[in-house]
């Protein structure tokens, strides 16, 4: 798994890591510490940032299996992207209702979208 996937489900699941996992992932993935420099920081070993990290990891990945949060959420933005991109195509049209119309429909799409 990429790390900006990683990343994403540490901002969904990372409450259900424990404080030392956090510690790890938040190094390693926010900071780009490398595991020598995770265990210099830490006062541990490199294997203890290895586990940490794999286990931290192992839950994430198993949270979203479980839950389907972050899977569900990029469905829903990639369906408000192209109610959009058909939004702005209907602001286009010669009728002021349409257009009325599609004004709306494009602001509640942008706001599903952030």
């Amino acid at each position: 798994m990429e790390s900006t996937e990683l990343i994403l489900l540490y901002d969904y699941y990372g409450e259900m890591l424990t404080p030392r996992q956090r510690q790890c992932f938040e190094l390693r993935y926010h900071q780009d510490f490398s595991l020598g420099e995770i265990a210099q920081e830490l006062r541990v070993s490199r294997q203890g940032v290895y586990d940490n990290l794999n286990r931290a990891e192992a839950l994430l990945r198993n949270m979203e299996a479980k839950t389907g949060f972050v899977r569900r959420e990029m469905q829903c933005r990639q369906a408000a992207r192209v109610v959009i991109a058909a939004g702005e195509k209907l602001e286009k049209h010669p009728e002021e209702a349409v257009r009325a119309l599609a004004r709306e429909i494009l602001s509640a799409a942008r706001e599903l979208e952030e």
